[in-house]
């Protein structure tokens, strides 16, 4: 009972405090919302970004031409050992005279370029889908060993450079949303301290007249709670909103169809779970941390 009655005032005395430093909470309340914002918005462009990462990926391919009098044992031969070989996520074998349908499909002018070759000049091709992208040239070379394979071409260089901009951005923007975190504890955590400072003689009325340390603290942590979800409610709403209608207005993709947005739902419920908990959770912790260092109790 007695552990309750101190849980019920303090949270009692936090409310109060929240609305007797009226000033103070509304300072802290606008730096955690302006910096929930910003942690939104890099938690949306990070997020976005694996996802057309990872759909680059799984379009990524190696397109493995075999030569010209290839055998259909050495054909058979390459196919088995794409089954077993590490990297390898799958494999579709295509005939040149497949190849020769789909360009005349195409293209007219293909297919009138195609008619003046008695014979078919295409090569019977494999299609391999690796596992991980970051090894590919390694899968590409080991795959061009082979003496009937003419070629294995992925588009080296511009694969490689295209993943480089995307794992910089993704690490740039994730760096960003944990300095956005540090600089909210901080915040609240300052304005912790200064809602000590200013109750600095009702501190000591309370340690004169025997209150426990628990007592003294725990108010001005449900404090950092309360200011950490107060400033966390203005990001979910501009998450939730601004998400859907920025979904709806690009038709979920940007500039060109292979770059997709993610679907607002669950998406938006995620990030805003996540913002909740960072408002709070920080926000405690800062206090906590104000109150640690500030009360030496």
């Amino acid at each position: 009972m007695k552990a309750l009655r101190i849980l019920t005032r303090s949270i009692r005395d936090s409310f109060k405090s929240v609305f007797r430093n009226f000033s103070l909470s509304m300072a802290s309340i606008a730096c955690t919302t302006i910096t929930l914002i910003l942690v939104a918005i890099s938690l949306v462009l990070t997020y976005n970004v694996r996802q057309v990462t990872t759909d680059l990926e799984h379009e990524l391919t190696i397109v493995v031409y075999f030569n010209q009098d290839v055998t259909d044992e050495q054909k058979t031969r390459l196919e088995n050992d794409l089954a077993t070989m590490d990297n390898v996520d799958s494999y579709v074998m295509k005939s040149k005279d497949e190849w020769k349908a789909e360009m005349r499909e195409e293209d007219q002018s293909l297919e009138n370029a195609l008619d003046i070759f008695e014979e078919n000049p295409l090569l019977d091709s494999v299609i391999v889908t690796v596992d991980d992208v970051n090894h590919l040239s390694e899968t590409a070379d080991h795959i061009r060993e082979y003496d009937f394979v003419s070629s294995a071409e992925y588009g080296e260089g511009m694969v490689e450079n295209v993943i480089g901009i995307f794992d910089a951005i993704s690490f740039g923007t994730l760096a960003i949303v944990v300095a956005l975190v540090l600089v909210t504890a901080f915040l609240i955590s300052n304005t912790i301290k200064l809602t000590i400072f200013s109750r600095r003689t009702e501190i000591e009325i309370m340690r004169l007249v025997g209150a426990s340390n628990t007592a003294i603290k725990l108010p001005f942590v449900f404090e950092g709670f309360i200011l950490g979800i107060l400033g966390s409610i203005i990001p979910i709403i501009l998450s939730i909103y601004g998400y859907v209608f920025l979904y709806n207005q690009t038709g979920g993709y940007v500039f060109t169809q292979i770059i997709t947005l993610v679907e607002p739902f669950p998406f938006v419920l995620i990030v805003s779970l996540f913002l909740l908990a960072v408002g709070s959770l920080v926000g405690m912790l800062g206090s906590w941390r104000a109150v640690k260092k500030y009360l030496k109790i």
